[in-house]
């Protein structure tokens, strides 16, 4: 069966039912994202999106905000972009420094760094692009803590990173925050099933 690759209004449990077994559906969502979160040096976490937990985000959005048909269509309009489309990988990039002096610092210096994420696999390069909803580095350079990433693959860079224990580096090329580790076997696996 096809992954889905956008979120209806057909798919949105009802309130009151979702809060029934919201414990159930949240506890259940952990072992899904089990294998979507891939830390990237010191302070950077990759969590990769899918149809499931997009879905989650704005079932739990309605839950908490109850804003009804108009949220809904807000919620849609936000979340759908971040679902993969069959040859793409969709990543929420984060910067987590609790500190908020420090975290300020850090950010100020990495203007651009969602321009430099990429993957690499069999000689094979896959750069990152940018969501296009908002500019994520401001003109004096510094970057948001929060980025969405997606990952454009050709059917050939698709087929060599479903290859069973293939080795798939994910980093970034920023003067400064070079770093970049190897995806689990898991993650590649589940993340392999993104693709049509």
């Amino acid at each position: 069966m096809a992954a889905k690759r956008a979120i209806t209004p057909d798919d949105i449990i009802p309130i009151d039912v979702y809060a029934i077994d919201r414990k159930e559906r949240r506890k259940a969502l952990v072992g899904v994202k089990r294998h979507r979160r891939v830390d990237v040096g010191p302070v950077c976490t990759f969590y990769f999106e899918n149809f499931v937990t997009m879905l989650s985000q704005v079932q739990e959005m309605l839950y908490i905000e109850k804003g009804g048909d108009a949220q809904l269509k807000d919620e849609m309009e936000a979340y759908n972009p971040l679902i993969p489309q069959g040859c793409e990988l969709v990543a929420t990039v984060m910067f987590e420094i609790d500190e908020p002096v420090r975290r300020a610092t850090f950010l100020a210096k990495l203007g651009g760094v969602e321009e430099t994420a990429f993957f690499q696999f069999d000689g094979q390069t896959v750069m990152g692009t940018p969501e296009e909803d908002v500019d994520r580095t401001t003109a004096a350079g510094k970057a948001s803590a929060v980025q969405f990433i997606h990952f454009h693959f050709t059917p050939e860079q698709v087929a060599r990173f479903r290859a069973e224990n293939a080795q798939i580096i994910l980093g970034f090329r920023h003067e400064s925050y070079s770093h970049m580790t190897v995806l689990p076997e898991a993650v590649r696996a589940a993340l392999a099933q993104d693709f049509d």
